[in-house]
């Protein structure tokens, strides 16, 4: 079965299909802009990520490591990075110069939903359906943070661009901010922020940070009808 990926561009009254390719596979899980390249990442029902050229229409390059449907996928803003997580609960992060795969981290115990790196810090953020949320320090590899609070599958996650916080939304038909300046706090004291700490990998308790922050609720918003 044909699925097609299609690029629009914007224009005055309405959007103009760019271009569009196709891929073999049951379903397109999930997609991602690169910064500065005319590049998009597809991640693939059938475990393969495919990064395609959308100003030529042209399959760049695949990645086929992940065990199942890839849900999430996010390029670095500056390195030749990107990252996914998928139906294997595991977390890789690939080098699309090297075109490998450089390591995987494993922590969560269901289906990974989206991921995403900081701007600015060496942290990928990750949703999960076993109902948390988890921050990473990709340069030395380690869990340093696990949000906990929502009651049901997380659907979803992602950096605020420049404030330290944590957007989350839930099938608890929660949507919840979470504070992180006090893990930043943490970390940047310690000199953990830019190179991370391999023993810092244990989630705080419940008065583990601030108010809303790492290890509580977070501040909710109820999305029920």
């Amino acid at each position: 079965r044909r699925h097609r990926l299609r690029v629009g561009a914007g224009r005055p009254g309405g959007f103009a299909m760019l271009t569009k390719f196709e891929t073999k596979s049951n379903r397109v899980k999930g997609v991602a802009f690169h910064g500065s390249r005319p590049w998009v990442l597809a991640s693939l029902h059938n475990g393969v990520v495919q990064l395609w050229d959308y100003r030529m229409g042209t399959l760049i390059d695949r990645f086929d490591e992940h065990e199942g449907p890839v849900r999430g996928v996010h390029f670095h803003v500056e390195e030749p990075l990107f990252v996914t997580g998928g139906d294997d609960y595991k977390i890789k992060v690939w080098n699309y110069k090297l075109r490998r795969c450089l390591f995987t981290m494993l922590g969560h115990l269901d289906y990974i939903r989206t991921v995403q790196f900081h701007a600015e810090l060496p942290w990928i953020v990750s949703a999960s359906d076993d109902q948390t949320i988890r921050i990473w320090n990709w340069k030395t590899r380690a869990c340093v943070s696990v949000l906990t609070g929502h009651n049901h599958y997380v659907m979803c996650a992602q950096f605020h661009p420049k404030e330290d916080l944590v957007l989350s939304a839930s099938l608890d038909q929660t949507v919840r901010v979470w504070d992180t300046s006090g893990l930043r706090k943490k970390l940047v004291g310690s000199g953990d922020a830019a190179r991370g700490s391999r023993g810092s990998g244990d989630p705080p308790g419940p008065a583990g940070g601030p108010p809303g922050g790492p290890g509580s609720g977070g501040s909710a918003l109820h999305a029920a009808g």
